[in-house]
């Protein structure tokens, strides 16, 4: 089974939020390498869920993909942060996805924790220049990241 991580800022949806509400949709990924991996999830893939751009970033818990990838339709509300105005009906670039809440941990792993962790250093997430907010993660640092809760 493939294995991701997806970021998301808490303030927008954290992992707490997801629990509460059990799914949520996944959308307003506006680069296209981060779409295209959403566009290869499957149902039941497991990702880790990554709190980003806040005082304590880093791996908050696990949620699951629970649908295939379809139009965003914030792309095309007005209203929206991710509004994208090219965009259509008929032709919508982007793509959201639904998740469920599996797990939080206790405490969220910080991004230096990760980054000391000798079997992770080839993971996209540590990439000098990573902004990637999907991106896949190999079965190895899965079980590694795991370990270290």
């Amino acid at each position: 089974m493939p294995y991701w991580l997806m970021k998301s800022e808490p303030d927008e949806l954290s992992i707490h939020d997801l629990k509460r509400l059990g799914t949520a949709r996944w959308d307003g990924v506006r680069n296209y390498q981060a779409r295209n991996f959403m566009r290869s999830m499957q149902r039941g893939d497991l990702f880790f869920f990554y709190h980003s751009s806040c005082p304590k970033p880093g791996v908050a818990g696990i949620a699951r993909i629970v649908s295939q990838a379809y139009p965003d339709p914030t792309a095309l509300d007005p209203q929206s942060h991710y509004h994208d105005a090219k965009a259509s009906i008929e032709k919508n670039p982007w793509s959201a996805l639904d998740v469920e809440f599996v797990e939080a941990f206790t405490d969220v792993l910080p991004l230096a924790t990760l980054k000391n962790n000798s079997l992770l250093h080839e993971m996209p997430l540590l990439q000098r220049a990573s902004r990637l907010s999907v991106m896949p993660v190999s079965d190895s640092q899965w079980q590694a990241i795991l370990a270290m809760r």
